[in-house]
């Protein structure tokens, strides 16, 4: 087929020229006397991203799974409880890891398409009047869902409650795409991923770490190796890693972040506000339905759900196969009931309205009553009415 795919998933995203052009490089010696030049400044500007001026960034060449797993063996100790509410498929696997690492994950239902309710998690750590919870888990945006929940609404209902535990938060699909402010949001453990709003190929777990999390690392009696914390903050310091980096992805990272603070956090966070609402406004033309409830919207996927009598996966096949258009799919519970269309990164309003056109023609050669051109039509308007 003439032409390349046309990515429009929410992870891995598109990757910009200038970052591929920084990764196609020479191996190096990842322990030569200049390698602290590359790393150290990532490491500073890695702050800016996850807007942290106490806390302290690491990079694992791992993924963001292998993320959440850092964070809950550095920080607790075996058997610790931690509080979880399960709204998808990646607060699912958060708290399936959990459990198998041992810990007392306790998992609270919530419908998909809604994201963490506020006033029930303030109740429940009221009720912990023994502090016995010892952390929260978060899932910012729930990728499968396309689902956001309010990380600062959290931080007050801990607050309210007076409760001691650790924060942590899955930014994999948010950070650096959608606001994210570590320090005023008291977060303890933010955990992301290469792959996404980093604008890199899979293969880096970007995480960073607050003090009081860092301090609560020094006792925990949780046995790790290769994601042991102590073991980067040893090597970090000095500007190496204790293992072998991927030197092309550290490359790659740097171009990243020269991109991103060029551009500058809070217009990132508007411009993926508005490319999410140009989607939004496309699928209410077509008279469909998002999956996320009013409210927890996300800036980064929308999920689309297809009338009860179609299968999304016809949509997303009919996309790939005959438009070469790669789509999201419906995952476990929503699988078959929604595609997503992934709209973060390296992405404006032109890559949008072809995504959405892309998705016109695959619905309705899968028999979806929608009329040609209105979802085009109401992105353009409201882009050409946003546009700078």
């Amino acid at each position: 087929m003439a032409g390349r795919n046309h990515l429009y998933i929410p992870g891995p995203t598109n990757t910009p020229h200038e970052v591929l052009s920084a990764m196609h490089l020479p191996m190096e010696d990842h322990r030569s006397p200049i390698f602290p030049n590359l790393f150290k400044p990532i490491l500073a500007d890695l702050k800016k991203v996850f807007r942290t001026e106490t806390g302290q960034c690491f990079v694992y060449p791992a993924t963001g799974t292998a993320g959440w797993e850092v964070a809950l063996t550095n920080c607790l100790n075996p058997g610790d409880k931690v509080l979880i509410y399960r709204f998808g498929q990646f607060s699912h696997l958060w708290m399936e890891m959990a459990k198998r690492l041992g810990f007392d994950v306790e998992a609270h239902e919530i419908e998909w398409g809604k994201g963490i309710p506020l006033d029930a998690l303030e109740a429940r750590l009221k009720d912990d009047k023994n502090h016995q919870i010892k952390a929260v888990l978060a899932t910012h945006n729930e990728t499968s869902t396309g689902v956001t929940s309010r990380i600062d609404g959290v931080r007050k209902a801990m607050d309210a409650a007076r409760h001691p535990a650790l924060l942590f938060v899955d930014g994999v699909s948010s950070i650096a795409s959608i606001e994210f402010r570590m320090d005023e949001w008291g977060v303890d453990a933010a955990i992301s991923g290469s792959q996404k709003g980093f604008m890199l190929p899979a293969g880096a777990a970007i995480l960073a770490f607050s003090q009081k999390a860092l301090l609560a690392s020094e006792t925990t009696t949780y046995p790790r190796a290769f994601l042991s914390l102590q073991d980067q903050i040893n090597s970090n310091k000095d500007g190496y890693t204790p293992y072998t980096p991927s030197t092309p992805m550290l490359h790659g990272l740097r171009k990243s972040l020269d991109l991103l603070l060029a551009e500058g956090m809070d217009n990132i966070y508007a411009r993926h506000n508005r490319l999410a609402e140009g989607v939004r406004r496309a699928v209410a033309a077509w008279g469909l339905k998002i999956c996320a409830h009013p409210g927890f919207e996300s800036d980064t996927v929308t999920a689309i759900v297809v009338p009860a009598d179609k299968d999304a996966r016809q949509v997303i096949s009919t996309a790939f196969n005959k438009y070469n258009i790669s789509l999201g799919a419906g995952l476990t519970e929503v699988s078959g009931k929604v595609f997503r269309i992934g709209h973060l990164g390296d992405m404006n309003d032109v890559s949008l309205l072809g995504a959405i056109a892309g998705v016109e023609m695959a619905m309705l050669d899968s028999g979806i009553d929608i009329k040609a051109g209105s979802g085009v039509a109401a992105a353009i308007e409201y882009y050409r009415s946003t546009a700078q």
